[in-house]
């Protein structure tokens, strides 16, 4: 695809994409009426966010729309799906972590579910109805043993909640103050969660993405962390809010990307193709 084919395309799915989310938005606000009033600084910017935030998550998909060797709704249900899915885990911990904070949840997941939908054929008319041929990308997942897929998924997992952790722990001194006035849930529960439900489903998204991106090793690891790290760190955080204090949230936010960068290059790196064996076997796996 041409530079100036592929910029069109980016402001075109931009633009649609921000008015959809923003219909979305104003469709749950109607089903489920906001309860917390945002600071009258905030809402009178609050357009602005929306647009930056949706610029980066678009920004960040881009290169898996690109790349990806799928077409039709193949490409349009899973490029939509990947930023709905993260705002579904992150909300599942929210709601976990800000019990005090009377988060409308319901209708958080309404918006992301009903702007999912609506992009669909948006990606996949600007994307995946493109002509050409292509070639066909490693399958990280098909082209393994039952064994290989096992041991590697249960190194990103832990990986994910040792990251988890050791980010956690260096910012907490500058947030205990803000989660002394919520009821933080039993260490049990914490690691629960992101051993069994954040870090699992944050895998096959990595995978997921890593499929469509079609890169080398280092270059998909890297690739991955960044794009990883926009769509799961910056997108969510960068958004003030009434929950979160900005001091609070701007710490987070330097916590989750660091965090996920580190993940996303490690679930790169241990399901990327290996350079030194090219098997026609593995790599047209299905």
């Amino acid at each position: 695809m041409k530079p100036s084919s592929v910029i069109v395309r980016a402001i075109t799915v931009f633009v649609a994409t921000s008015v959809l989310q923003l219909i979305a938005s104003m469709l749950a606000a109607l089903l489920i009426p906001v309860k917390t009033a945002f600071d009258p600084k905030i809402a009178q910017h609050i357009l602005y966010w929306m647009v930056l935030t949706n610029g980066v998550t678009v920004l960040a998909l881009i290169p898996t729309a690109i790349r990806s060797d799928w077409r039709w709704w193949r490409l349009g249900a899973a490029v939509a799906a990947i930023p709905a899915v993260i705002v579904f885990i992150n909300g599942i911990e929210g709601a976990v972590f800000l019990k005090n904070a009377h988060i409308e949840w319901n209708r958080i997941f309404l918006s992301a579910a009903v702007g999912a939908l609506l992009n669909v054929p948006v990606w996949m008319l600007l994307f995946g109805m493109r002509r050409d041929t292509p070639q066909q990308h490693f399958h990280p997942i098909a082209s393994r043993t039952t064994g290989q897929r096992a041991w590697r998924l249960i190194a990103c997992d832990f990986s994910y909640l040792v990251l988890y952790f050791i980010c956690g722990t260096i910012i907490f001194p500058y947030v205990k103050d803000f989660y002394a006035t919520q009821t933080l849930p039993a260490p049990g529960t914490i690691v629960a969660l992101q051993l069994l439900l954040r870090g699992p489903v944050f895998v096959l998204l990595c995978l997921l993405m890593l499929r469509m991106l079609g890169m080398p090793r280092w270059t998909g690891a890297l690739a991955l962390g960044a794009i990883f790290t926009l769509l799961s760190g910056v997108a969510p955080l960068l958004m003030p809010n009434p929950y979160f204090p900005d001091s609070v949230r701007w710490v987070h936010m330097i916590e989750v990307t660091s965090s996920n960068f580190a993940f996303g290059v490690i679930v790169g790196w241990l399901w990327s193709e290996p350079k030194s064996v090219r098997s026609p076997v593995l790599a047209h796996a299905t």
